[in-house]
This record gives C-alpha cells, structure tokens and sequence, in this order.
C-alpha cells in the first residue's frame, strides 16, 4: 500500500487533513530525523517525526528541481 515516498528539501506537498487556515499545501523546509513543513496560506510552520509525516503525507504537488 505503501506508495511513492520520495519526498526531499523544498517540494511541496499535500497533507491528509488541511491546516485550519485552509489551505493544504505544504513546503518542506527542513529534513532530518524531524521534517519540519510550513504552510503555503500562513506561513506556520510544523515539526513532524518522519514517521508521523509519511503517515500523514497524502501527494508530492511540486517536486524541487535541484
């Protein structure tokens, strides 16, 4: 079930369950053992433990062009 998680610095991708600002897309602005996102509409940012983001990570939207 376990689809396509490539995920890496500065895509934007697309949570479960959108911010309460009400948008849902989200810039990775931060990767290590904590992936830290911050949303496109208000510019809160979160910190997620990987495991709880690829769980709660529905799509990759924009994928960073190195």
């Amino acid at each position: 079930m376990e689809q396509n998680k490539e995920f890496g610095i500065h895509d934007v991708v697309e949570m479960k369950k959108p911010h309460p600002c009400g948008v849902n897309r989200w810039k990775i602005i931060r990767m290590g053992m904590d992936i830290r996102i911050k949303c496109e509409g208000c510019d809160h940012s979160v910190l997620l433990p990987r495991k709880e983001f690829t769980r709660k990570m529905k799509k990759i939207l924009v994928k960073h062009e190195e």
